[in-house]
């Protein structure tokens, strides 16, 4: 695979960072296009970058109908969708308010895991999580303000993009995950039917408004690195350190987003963003059970910590 001669710990940086930056490049791609052609960009980018991996290493495709029909929902839940929405919504509000409501993806799998799946029951701690996730949501709106500190059918915009991701992962783990297919074909297959959905589109687009290097750069940056090389690298992170603690870029990417949209693009960022981000997380480790793990490696090595519910 494309990239494993660089360290793990460096491509799950490169990974943080891509998908952290993300949020600029679609906030900077918004000077000269609108949302659709924003997505239309970045899934076709994305789409060529992996075809050319997928040449590289000499990849099939798998021939199953059923498998190209199941794949075909997850594109339009993983990619066409939220796409859509994230950057219409950057339309309306920040790319660091944007990034922020990204990290609540996590809640919404586990949401509809539990719903969905059977081996995916909503446990005590799950429960929990679920709740300070879902508060932490509440305090970002701040719905009890004066004013919003940005449109509410932006905000809202940005949890419908989460919510399918969310439910994504669950359509994933139910009719997927037992497969044995490379995640780099899953990959390529999911970007390439978004990118042709999106091609199929291109006559009701209309053209760009502004094709500036910045707007140009961005675009390339979105769909070679952010919806291409970023699924090499997350592959090989998961490979080498296992999906729980590759899973563990949810937490960097949104501090990655916020920093860049403060000091890039110069963007405002209110009081309630970034404490209702820490309950998010909070509710994601405790979702997760990180938050007992930890407490039961601070506890006294006379006093050990009593098992809690799983």
């Amino acid at each position: 695979m494309p990239g494993t001669r660089v360290s793990t710990p460096i491509q799950f940086s490169l990974l943080a960072l891509t998908w952290g930056a993300s949020f600029l490049f679609v906030k900077i791609a918004l000077t000269g296009l609108t949302p659709p052609q924003i997505v239309w960009g970045r899934l076709v980018l994305g789409a060529l970058t992996l075809a050319a991996i997928m040449l590289l290493t000499r990849r099939s495709l798998p021939r199953e109908p059923a498998l190209w029909g199941h794949l075909t929902v997850v594109s339009v839940l993983l990619c066409v969708l939220p796409f859509l929405l994230f950057a219409w919504a950057q339309s309306h509000i920040s790319a660091s308010l944007a990034s922020i409501y990204n990290a609540t993806t996590p809640l919404f799998a586990t949401a509809f895991a539990a719903a969905l799946l059977r081996t995916e029951g909503l446990t005590p701690h799950r429960r929990t999580g679920l709740l300070l996730g879902f508060a932490g949501v509440l305090v970002i709106i701040n719905p009890f303000a004066a004013t919003l500190t940005g449109s509410l059918p932006a905000q809202l915009a940005c949890l419908g993009a989460t919510t399918s991701y969310g439910l994504a992962f669950a359509y994933l783990r139910r009719f997927l995950s037992h497969r044995d297919i490379p995640a780099i074909t899953l990959a390529f297959i999911q970007v390439a039917t978004g990118a042709t959905l999106m091609l199929l589109s291109t006559p009701f687009l209309g053209a760009p408004t502004d094709l500036s290097p910045s707007v140009l750069l961005s675009m390339l940056a979105l769909g070679a690195l952010s919806t291409g090389l970023a699924y090499v690298w997350n592959t090989v992170v998961v490979r080498d350190w296992g999906a729980a603690n590759a899973a563990a870029v949810t937490y960097v990417t949104p501090v990655v987003g916020v920093l860049l949209g403060v000091l890039v693009l110069g963007e405002p960022l209110a009081w309630h963003q970034p404490l209702g981000a820490a309950l998010v997380l909070l509710g994601i480790l405790a979702a997760h059970g990180r938050l007992r793990r930890i407490s039961r490696r601070r506890a006294p090595a006379s006093q050990p910590a009593t098992p809690g519910p799983r």
